[in-house]
Parts: structure tokens; C-alpha cells; sequence
């Protein structure tokens, strides 16, 4: 069976789930078809002309992008307007576009702790939180000699994260009572007797996006005709998702060294700097693209500078006013560093599921340049 692009969208999904973008914001599959076959993939952080015949120059027939080629809405498709003319490319080349704007920015993994990774910060958590995760107790009745085969099932599909911790689980030995009754092939006793069982009722915790998968993974595993388990909703909640991320350096350093370092981290010629250049730095603020509205978070959040992106001067004011240093490395720069995240992601998806098709990371190129 063919890879298509509804396959690529799932594995996504997985990484950075639909329900974390932005109400306002265009994600998804936004030309193409679900199952259309997919032949080689490219990753980029934007659709122009140059991604697009690199995609035909790779044999390419989907693009991978996180900002949507298609943001508002058209009323026309004109090949003499930019858009018009490039959305006519991709159709007449059937070259599928998916795009994972604000959810990969909040996705654990995405824009935002590719970012923090590239400049070294440790102990990153969400800046500004926009979703948690809704927590589902899973506890599924089983017999003692299955006990590691579903308990396993369960953890490899996702059951049991908490914090750094995986296949988190509890079991506690007990006897299950059945009476299998006409038409029942039982596993264990006979139709029509009253049968004790030594069970274990084992339990885990499951995240909603998780939940269908370790449902199925649990029933496949299961050794039972019926499966007895129950699944309820917790008031405590898994992990927060959000815009920006906030950490600190392994060591204090001047903000002048500081640029110094995000120059080079982020492959950048020049930056906008607003700050003494001799002020402590060791709580570091990020926010891939336009953040710089996030300052006062920033700040509240005990951040001696910001780094972000599409910087005004009256921001720039208004964080020196609160004693916050603010670094503006450009909006390519701070999103670039999650398209290799991207392509490493997929590739992994793509070798444990035998997708068999290249994936390739688009040499994008930032729009500005300095003298």
C-alpha cells in the first residue's frame, strides 16, 4: 500500500495535534487530496516558487510547511497575482501542501523547543500555556500469565507518561468471577460454569491523544473474548502546551556575550539587541517568530531577555522600561532550527512504519540580508 498524504497528516497529528493551533490560524492538509499517493516528501518553513521547483527537482509531490501558503481566505485563483500563480503550480503539479503553523509552535517538540535547544537552554517549560492535556485513568482487569504482555502493549502505545517517565503503571493481584454463557468461547473455563480467575487490575494514566491507540493496543494484547476495563476522566491534567519557552544557560554570561552566542547558534550575520550589553543573563525567554508580544510574560515569568522575532520599537521601549532585555534575531532565524526537528521526526515515523520515501529538508532561505 502506497504512502498518502492522510497517513503523513496522522503521524503529525501525533506531534503536533490540530486542536493546539490558534482559532484564527489555517492548519492542515490545504491542497491535495487525503489519499493521494505521496512519493517523496519535503520540509520547509515556507511555499514559494524556489521550494516548490525544489520539490520538482527532488521528485517531490508533498510539501511539509509551517506557515500555510493559503492564510485567509480567496475569492479568486488568478495566475497573475503571486498566490494565484502559485497555488496554480502546486495543483498542475499535484504537489500535496500540509502545513503545522501555531500547533507545532505549542507542541512539545516543535518551533519553540527547537529554538530553546539551539541556544542551549536547560529546563525548558511553556512561556504562556494555551492547552493542557485531558487525563483519562485506564484500569483493565487481566490474567496473572498476561499480565507484562498488556501492561507492555499498553506503555508502547503511549499509556503511562508522566513527566520524563514512561510506562508508568500499578497493578494489584485480586480473582475475577465469570460465567460464560451461551454462545461464549471463553479463554479461560467453560460455558455454562461459574469460573475464578487469578487477575490483576492493572492501571495507567492515558493523555486524549493518546487514548484511542492505547485502547486498541490493550484490546489486541488482551487475551479475553470480553475485555473488562474502565476508562474515566481525571481532574488533574497532563502536559501543558504553549507559545514561547522559558529557561536558563548552564552558566551567567553579559547580554553582549550573549548575542554573541545566538549569532552563532542561529546562523545569523547581524541582530537588533535592546539592553545594556553588560547585563547579567541567566533566565532566557524565547518565542520562534512574532513574539515580542509575550514580553510581559517574559518578564513575569523571571526572564532576564527575550529572544524572538519582528521586534517594534515601542516593544523595545516598553521591555527596557521593565528592566528586560530584548534580542530580535529575526523571524526566519528563530523558526528555522525546528525544520531538521521536522525532518528527523518524520524520517523516524517514516523507518518504523516502512514508509519508503525520501524526506528532504528544503534549503529555505531568509528573506532579509545585511550590508
Amino acid at each position: 500500500m502506497s504512502l498518502t498524504c492522510q497517513t503523513v497528516m496522522n503521524a503529525l497529528e501525533e506531534l503536533a495535534p490540530a486542536r493546539l493551533a490558534e482559532n484564527w490560524d489555517n492548519v492542515g492538509l490545504l491542497v491535495g487530496y487525503p489519499e493521494q499517493p505521496v512519493r517523496a516528501i519535503v520540509i520547509a518553513l515556507d511555499v514559494d516558487s524556489d521550494v516548490v521547483e525544489f520539490a520538482l527537482a527532488h521528485g517531490a509531490n508533498l510539501i511539509v510547511a509551517h506557515h500555510p501558503v493559503i492564510f485567509k481566505g480567496i475569492t479568486t485563483l488568478r495566475q497573475d497575482t503571486p498566490q494565484g500563480d502559485l497555488l496554480c503550480r502546486l495543483i498542475q503539479n499535484q504537489i500535496a501542501v500540509i502545513a503545522a503553523h501555531t500547533n507545532l509552535d505549542a507542541a512539545q517538540g516543535g518551533v519553540n523547543d527547537a529554538l530553546a535547544a539551539a541556544l542551549g537552554l536547560k529546563q525548558a517549560t511553556p512561556l504562556l500555556h494555551t492547552h493542557a492535556e485531558r487525563l483519562y485513568k485506564l484500569a483493565v482487569f487481566v490474567p496473572e500469565q498476561q499480565l507484562e504482555a498488556v501492561r507492555t502493549a499498553m506503555g508502547d502505545a503511549g499509556a503511562g507518561h508522566i513527566g520524563v517517565y514512561s510506562h508508568c503503571s500499578f497493578s494489584v493481584k485480586g480473582e475475577g468471577v465469570f460465567l460464560p454463557l451461551s454462545g461464549a468461547t471463553p479463554f479461560i473455563g467453560e460455558e455454562g460454569r461459574l469460573e475464578r480467575v487469578a487477575e490483576y487490575k492493572l492501571e495507567t494514566c492515558v493523555t486524549e491523544n493518546v487514548r484511542q491507540q492505547v485502547l486498541d493496543a490493550m484490546l489486541s494484547a488482551h487475551p479475553y473474548e470480553e475485555v473488562a476495563y474502565d476508562l474515566y476522566a481525571l481532574e488533574n491534567t497532563g502536559p501543558a502546551f504553549g507559545m514561547g519557552r522559558i529557561g536558563i544557560l548552564d552558566q551567567s554570561m553579559s547580554l553582549r556575550q550573549f548575542t554573541a552566542m545566538v549569532k552563532d547558534r542561529l546562523a545569523v550575520s547581524a541582530i537588533k539587541v535592546a539592553g545594556r550589553p553588560d547585563a547579567l543573563i541567566r533566565s532566557v525567554a524565547v518565542c520562534g517568530g512574532s513574539g515580542a508580544s509575550f514580553a510581559a510574560q517574559a518578564k513575569q515569568a523571571g526572564a532576564d531577555v527575550f529572544v524572538t522575532g519582528d521586534l517594534k520599537y515601542h516593544e523595545a521601549q516598553q521591555a527596557i522600561a521593565q528592566e528586560l532585555a530584548m534580542v530580535d534575531a529575526g523571524h526566519f532565524a528563530t523558526e528555522y532550527p525546528v525544520i531538521p526537528y521536522l525532518a528527523k521526526y518524520l524520517a523516524t515515523y517514516s523507518e518504523k512504519q516502512e514508509w519508503n520515501v525520501p524526506i528532504i529538508s528544503s534549503p529555505s532561505k531568509d528573506i532579509f540580508w545585511s550590508l
